[in-house]
Formats: structure tokens, C-alpha cells, sequence
């Protein structure tokens, strides 16, 4: 495997610990032992926690090593807050924007989703769900709303791994709710129906909402969709 290889492998088996909360909120990441395990130099290391960070799944420190992000109570807050209003704009403009391939690659997804829960795990399923969702985000393509959606993800998956498991056949019906919602999604989606895919995406947030705030819920926090009309620019 080349230097590169080697070098994408690291980037996405934090990516994939971070997100499945192996590596847990704060906990703090041990370089020596990260380029002993994958063959690398530190210099490459610090590039993909660089990378990482500017992505928002790390927090890199002045004279202290890398730490996972950190999810606490103000993180919670602001989640619930800023969810309901990114994911109708990114999914409004992924309506106006999607090209084919990305169409196709969100069909992919979705397949790929649909295998996860019939028989992996609840790591496996909130990767396929994240990855669903960062295609929309490719689709919307925009500039200042990307950086955002990305880190909701982050934190909506480690919240999930975090305080919700299925514990009822009730509980797991949502989940195949959830895979109904992806379906109608991608048609509105294709169709090019901006005002569909964000009824969608308010309707998609209510259920993994009620799902999660059964274990953790800040108070006051029931707000409306964002709204993003067609003459506002992208």
C-alpha cells in the first residue's frame, strides 16, 4: 500500500471511529501510536488531522495533541436549534441542484442503507444513513451552508450512537420509516420539487427528533423549519 493509500486509510478509519463513537467526544488522540499503526510519518498525520479538524470532527490545540470534538450540553443546544433550518435549505437546494450521477449515487446509498437494516449493526446503519445524507449535502452544493450541514452530521450520528438505540419493535419500525422518508426524498429530489423536499426534511427531522429526545431533549426547543424561497440566492 502507498504512502497516499495509507494515508486515506488513516483519514477514513477516524472518520468512521468518530462517527460510530469508538472514539468518543474529547477523547484525546495518540499520534505516536496513529503512525505506527498505518506506516506513516508525522507529517502526514498532522495533514489529515488537519483535515479532519477543518471538517469538524477534531479539535487540534495549540501545544496540546488532537482531541475528538467534543458533544456537550451547548453542542446539544445548538443542534436542535440549527437542524430543523439546515437540513430544509440543504434539501430545497439539493431539488434545484442535483446532477444525475448524484442522483444515482444517492440511490446507491440509499440501497446501501436499506442493506444495513436487515442485517448489520446500529455502526453500520448510522454510516449508511450519514453517508445518504452527505450526498445531499453534495447536491446542494453550496458554499456557505456545506460546512454547517457537515458538522450537524457528525454530531446527528454521535447522537444517535450516543442516546438512541431500538429497543422496541415500535422503536425499530422507525427506522424502516426512515428508509420510506429516503425514498420519497430522492423522488422529490429527481423531480426537481424544492417545496416537496423540504416538507420532507421537516417531516425526516421530526422522526429522528422524537426518536432521540426520548433519552435527551433540551427544553424550549420546538423550532420551525427555516423557509428558502426560489428568488433567494444559492
Amino acid at each position: 500500500m502507498s504512502a497516499r493509500d495509507r494515508k486515506t486509510a488513516l483519514f477514513d478509519h477516524l472518520k468512521r471511529a468518530i462517527l460510530t463513537t469508538a472514539l468518543r467526544p474529547g477523547h484525546d488522540l495518540d499520534e505516536v501510536a496513529l503512525c505506527a499503526e498505518f506506516g506513516l510519518s508525522r507529517t502526514p498525520v498532522r495533514e489529515v488531522f488537519r483535515d479532519l479538524d477543518g471538517l469538524g470532527y477534531l479539535d487540534l490545540r495549540d501545544n496540546r495533541g488532537p482531541r475528538v470534538a467534543e458533544l456537550s450540553h451547548t453542542t446539544l443546544r445548538d443542534f436542535f436549534l440549527a437542524a430543523p433550518m439546515i437540513y430544509g435549505a440543504i434539501l430545497r437546494l439539493a431539488a434545484r441542484n442535483a446532477t444525475p450521477a448524484q442522483i444515482d449515487s444517492l440511490k446507491g446509498a440509499q440501497e446501501a442503507f436499506r442493506a444495513s437494516l436487515r442485517d448489520k449493526g446500529p455502526a453500520e446503519r448510522t454510516l449508511a444513513n450519514n453517508r445518504f445524507h452527505e450526498i445531499t449535502g453534495e447536491m446542494a452544493g453550496n458554499t456557505y451552508l456545506l460546512p454547517s450541514f457537515q458538522r450537524l452530521l457528525i454530531d446527528h450520528a454521535r447522537i444517535g450512537m450516543t442516546f438512541y438505540q431500538p429497543q422496541t419493535n415500535e422503536m425499530a419500525s422507525k427506522l424502516s420509516d426512515a428508509s420510506a422518508q429516503h425514498d420519497a426524498i430522492i423522488a422529490a429530489i429527481e423531480a426537481g420539487d424544492e417545496g416537496r423536499a423540504a416538507t420532507l426534511a421537516e417531516d425526516h427531522w421530526n422522526l429522528s427528533r422524537n426518536q432521540i429526545e426520548l433519552f435527551v431533549m433540551p427544553t424550549a426547543l420546538d423550532v420551525p423549519m427555516g423557509s428558502f424561497s426560489r428568488s433567494s440566492p444559492a
